[in-house]
Formats: C-alpha cells, sequence, structure tokens
C-alpha cells in the first residue's frame, strides 16, 4: 500500500499549528533532540512549521564523532538554534569507588548525571517540551500519551508518537532529508558509543541500545531501568 505524503505533511502542519496555539498562550516551548537516525523528521517539522523552538542537545561526551558532525550539519542546515548541555559534573569525577566509570558499573547514574540532571534547568525554566518519541521503539514508549505531564512539572508534547517506521521513512525520502552517517553501518538507534552497538534489528526500534541489560531508557522518559 503506497503512502499518502500529501496527508503525512497535514499531519505535521496539524502538529506546527499546535506549536503555534502554545506560543500564542504564552507557554514557553522547548525541545530536545538526540539528532539520532530517527531524529531527522522532527527537526524538519520544528525547521519548517516552528523554527523559534529551540533545539537542545545531551552532549554527554560519549557521543560517537559522526553523531556530533550530524549535529552541526542538520543545524546548519535547518536554520534550527541548537544548544548544547553538559553535566555540572566532569567527566574525570564519574567513577565509582573503585575508580570504574559509571557507564560500566552504574550506567543508570551516568545518565542521570550526563542528561537527566542537566536537563532540569532548562524544563524549569519552559512550559511545554516537545520530543521525537515513537510509540513503536518500546514498550513502554507505546503506553505514552501524545501529550501528557512531564515529572518534571512540564508538559510532554510527542507529535511523532503515532508515526510508524514506513511512514517516517517515506518522509525521508520523499523531503530528501539527511541520514546519520552510521545508520548505513548497521545501527539502528544511536546514543553514547559505549552503550550502543549495531544491531540488525530486534523488538523494537531501539535494537542495540544497552545491549545485553535490562536497562530501556535513560531517565529522561521514564524510570532508567
Amino acid at each position: 500500500m503506497s503512502i499518502d505524503i500529501d496527508a503525512l505533511d497535514a499531519r505535521l502542519d496539524a502538529a506546527g499549528d499546535r506549536l503555534t496555539r502554545y506560543r500564542a498562550a504564552g507557554l514557553r516551548v522547548f525541545a530536545t533532540s538526540s539528532f539520532q537516525p530517527n531524529s531527522v523528521l522532527l527537526l524538519h517539522l520544528l525547521a519548517t512549521r516552528a523554527p523559534w523552538v529551540p533545539v537542545y542537545f545531551l552532549d554527554t561526551g560519549y557521543h560517537f564523532p559522526e553523531t556530533l558532525l550530524w549535529r552541526d550539519t542538520l543545524a546548519a542546515r535547518t536554520g534550527l538554534r541548537v544548544v548544547d548541555l553538559r553535566s555540572p559534573m566532569p567527566r574525570s569525577q564519574q567513577r565509582d569507588a573503585d575508580g570504574r566509570l559509571l557507564f560500566v558499573s552504574d550506567p543508570d547514574r551516568c545518565c542521570h548525571l550526563n542528561k537527566v540532571l542537566p536537563l532540569q534547568p532548562v524544563q524549569a525554566a519552559h512550559d511545554v517540551w516537545v520530543t521525537g518519541l515513537r510509540a513503536a521503539q518500546s514498550a513502554q514508549r507505546a503506553d505514552m500519551d501524545e501529550e501528557e505531564p512531564d515529572a518534571s512539572g512540564v508538559l510532554k508534547y510527542s507529535p511523532l508518537l503515532r508515526w510508524t517506521g514506513r511512514e517516517l521513512e517515506a518522509m525521508r525520502d520523499a523531503h530528501a532529508l539527511p541520514r546519520h552517517p552510521l545508520e548505513g553501518r548497521g545501527f539502528a538507534s544511536i546514543g553514547c558509543s559505549p552503550c550502543t552497538t549495531a544491531s540488525s534489528g530486534g523488538l523494537d526500534d531501539r535494537a542495540g541500545r544497552w545491549s545485553g541489560q535490562r536497562k530501556t531508557e535513560c531517565g529522561l522518559h521514564g524510570g532508567a531501568r
């Protein structure tokens, strides 16, 4: 079955209208992006319908060089204002009592220091948080609503939540959206390099993240585990 690109563009228009209504109501809006392969449609939405929304990138210090290059390339191409956030704790201090780096011994703590903690001041200064979450990414995300209150106190809006992988792929082709450099090397979902492996697929779109662990979230979107 062919995919109606005009209908998908209309869905992006509706999302852009909602962002405009937030702004008209005096709400302070921000977005986050991990600049992984599936991030490009959210960035396209913001660039074409709400370029005034700042995009925050959590620079953990552990990203693949290709991700950082892709971030800079997309920022230049879209004209979006991308703001890097970093942990208040230097990486040299992010070790356990035995001197091991936290991503080895306590990845939940590592995520908290490098993702949750640096985003907290941004959340406190805004009313609406725009994310690129999709239900197909995990069982936990499948239970989320497109618009729902976040534990941080902001309203979380995920305009792409019910989009399928086929729809996203169709839009990437239709609008000639660029691809992450690592995508062609078997990476389905790309986070920090110590906790991301290439994957041939899996039960969800986040195959390859924290491989071999029970952990599926960094803590930004529900409890890390």
